[in-house]
């Protein structure tokens, strides 16, 4: 390992005499197939051996066929596959002694002293108790005769480092688990389904989504779609639930074609009762006679392709997995790699696991509250109403991304319920300067259209905020420049990154840019159907995308051998209905932007006027590595390349490197970021400066 100026790069990072053997256990979910390749190609690049484990523990009981060594090409063309191709199996041998010392025996055989495992906490209790019994499992083995003492000095460590697969997002430790975006996409692709046939016959709709003990799926996509009513485990509703719920869907109906409730499969009331989508059904016909459906989505929450963010999420975690393999020790906890805002993290798994069984330990007894604060940040995001009385303006600037309509909607909703009078600025400053505010649907976009001019000055007194997703600071900037010129600018002002070029300096995340990372990733796995490359030279198309000089360099070095084609994405990634994770990341952003909002004008507010003038009084909020931060927008200066319009430093092109390295390129890999096992820690970070996590 090469240490420069404080970071850490593996120049001849080495797993030369290491043998690592991936499986994936328990239900299955999309992304574990990026995982798996990740983990064999970081392996394979850094000279260590790898073996598949086929059928999971199973498999690793059974031996044989189940354990065979990976190659570099065993993981081609797998990223873009749903499930697990390795397969996954729940095993009852491997909960008896007598199937773990056959599985010790089957790794033996092959030299294998590292395992990943990827699945849920059940599998990552099994494998962490595989490693508390090895060296006895070992001496075993030695008694009977089936090794000799050499193998068990030889390989007398079992090294175990775990990446959670689950679509529930039910772990604790981890604000994203492996395969919950691509279920929460197949949810929202679902709902907004039928959200056209409910309100063609103005129809009550009741989804039941997957969680039994866990409702994130059903929260999330209840926040995405905007549903009327949700019910999960975590928060089961008070005594009298029903009237509330059928007095807000009749308020309701009286302006709109139709409702959604969203209830997850293990939702119950407070002493424990289930509360099934039928149940929900017959309450609302039989109270409110709606003409009501159910639909049960069951296991296609599971299939389909990963969605991008899985994907990027499965490879991160699979390298770091092998990296924390090649620094263990014989003393070194067996550790699970989670996600922490933005960040790799690892983590002890036991500490998490217990947590984990915590949460359903709080269920079973009722203690609810207890409950959802050990679920973490990912369900127990609340919203503190204050009640004030300002005028609040939202506006847009610059080009369109999805997702900006959830923050916009968000942002009023919470407005309004704060007791503000909120104005939604139409054709961002040219519409500021001529005061036109229009309303908005809920579709994909920004209907309060965005002007990319900044050079309109905005009369005077028209607001007392200003939340504003931007480019970059540029507008913002003018704006606290201006405010010595007019008061009337000395305001709260808040911005919120929207783009998806995911350029704004400040955060590592913007509105939009997952949007259009999905759009890109779609388009691909159409073309990938009718492209097929033959490195024996037998068939021949290439698929290129944009780039005119990569085109016309295959175009002529390929003659005879493959054909060249090209294709221009271009505005189609601005387009579409926002993703799961855009419309949750929105509308989250959005809400603490306006509670910040919130406590600036009742702190600046003095004798009947609001006078904020100081740094911290004009802001960004954005994602950096851990945390929501609210920087402000005058220290970001020093940080953009304004010319460019793109910040000085770019957290996403640390991937670049990990991209060549599953590419089989030779390159150097910042690991900075990558380190010491931490602890998991309830509330991190301060609430004053997190939010729920996306």
């Amino acid at each position: 390992m090469a240490q420069t100026d404080n970071k850490k790069f593996f120049e001849n990072l080495t797993g030369a005499g290491k043998a690592i053997a991936v499986l994936t256990s328990g239900g299955d979910a999309q992304g574990m197939n990026a995982a798996v390749r990740a983990v064999v190609r970081m392996g394979i690049y850094v000279g260590a051996k790898v073996y598949f484990v086929h059928e999971g523990y199973q498999g690793m009981v059974d031996g044989g066929d189940n354990i065979k060594e990976a190659t570099w090409e065993s993981v081609s063309s797998m990223l873009q596959m749903g499930g697990t191709v390795i397969g996954s199996a729940r095993c009852k041998d491997f909960r008896t002694h007598e199937g773990r010392l056959k599985a010790a025996h089957n790794l033996v055989q092959r030299g294998i002293t590292n395992l990943c495992v990827i699945g849920g906490d059940g599998s990552l209790t099994g494998a962490n108790l595989f490693r508390e019994e090895w060296s006895g499992l070992l001496a075993e083995l030695v008694q009977q005769g089936l090794i000799d003492e050499e193998a068990a000095q030889k390989y007398s460590a079992l090294h175990i480092v775990g990446m959670v697969g689950s679509i529930d997002n039910d772990f604790c430790g981890t604000d994203m688990t492996i395969g919950t975006d691509s279920a929460l996409h197949r949810i929202i692709e679902v709902v907004d389904a039928i959200m056209t046939t409910a309100q063609s016959h103005q129809r009550t709709f009741v989804l039941e989504v997957m969680g039994r003990h866990c409702g994130y799926l059903a929260l999330v996509s209840a926040l995405a779609c905007g549903a009327d009513w949700v019910l999960i485990p975590e928060m089961p509703p008070e005594d009298g639930w029903e009237e509330k719920m059928c007095q807000k869907l009749s308020t309701r109906s009286r302006g709109s074609r139709l409702n959604i409730i969203i209830v997850a499969e293990g939702a119950i009331d407070r002493h424990g009762k289930a509360i099934t989508s039928s149940i929900v059904k017959d309450l609302v016909v039989q109270r409110l006679g709606f003409d009501t459906r159910v639909t049960i989505l069951g296991h296609v929450q599971r299939g389909g392709t990963p969605s991008a963010f899985d994907r990027i999420l499965a490879s991160r975690m699979g390298v770091e997995a092998v990296l924390a393999l090649l620094e263990t020790t014989a003393n070194t906890a067996a550790c699970v790699v989670s996600l922490c805002g933005n960040q790799s993290v690892r983590l002890p798994l036991m500490e998490c696991v217990q947590m984990t069984q915590e949460v359903q330990k709080a269920m079973d007894e009722k203690r609810f509250e207890e409950a959802v604060r050990l679920r973490g940040r990912c369900v127990s995001y609340v919203l503190f109403v204050t009640f004030s009385n300002f005028n609040v303006a939202v506006l847009n600037v610059g080009a369109p991304a999805a997702g900006m309509n959830a923050a916009v909607r968000s942002a009023v909703r919470v407005g309004i319920s704060e007791g503000h009078k909120m104005f939604a600025v139409s054709d961002g400053f040219e519409g500021f300067r001529k005061g036109q505010k229009p309303c908005w649907p809920s579709h994909g976009g920004c209907p309060i259209s965005r002007v990319r001019s900044c050079t309109s000055t905005p009369p005077a007194g028209l607001m007392c905020a200003l939340c504003c997703p931007l480019w970059s600071p540029a507008c913002l900037l003018q704006l606290c420049e201006a405010r010595s010129s007019y008061e009337e600018f000395c305001i709260p002002l808040c911005m919120l990154p929207a783009t998806i070029s995911n350029n704004v300096p400040g955060t590592n995340l913007s509105i939009g840019a997952d949007t259009a990372l999905n759009a890109i990733v779609e388009f691909n796995s159409v073309m990938d159907k009718n492209t097929n490359i033959n490195f024996l030279g037998m068939t021949q198309r290439y698929l290129v995308i944009k780039t005119d000089f990569i085109y016309q360099l295959y175009s002529e070095e390929g003659k005879g051998v493959f054909d060249c084609r090209k294709n221009v994405l271009g505005h189609m990634q601005q387009g579409g209905a926002p993703s799961p994770f855009d419309r949750n990341f929105g509308t989250k952003i959005a809400a603490k932007a306006m509670q910040w909002i919130t406590k600036k004008l009742n702190e600046s507010y003095r004798k009947g006027r609001v006078f904020a003038n100081t740094e911290d009084s004009a802001c960004l909020l954005g994602m950096r590595q851990r945390a929501m931060v609210f920087q402000p927008v005058v220290q970001l200066k020093d940080k953009t390349d304004f010319v460019h319009r793109i910040p000085k430093e770019q957290w996403w092109l640390k991937l670049r490197p990990l991209m060549k390295i599953l590419a089989k390129y030779k390159i150097s890999y910042d690991v900075s970021d990558s380190g010491q096992l931490e602890h998991v820690v309830l509330n991190r970070p301060k609430e004053s400066e997190a939010m729920a996590a996306i």
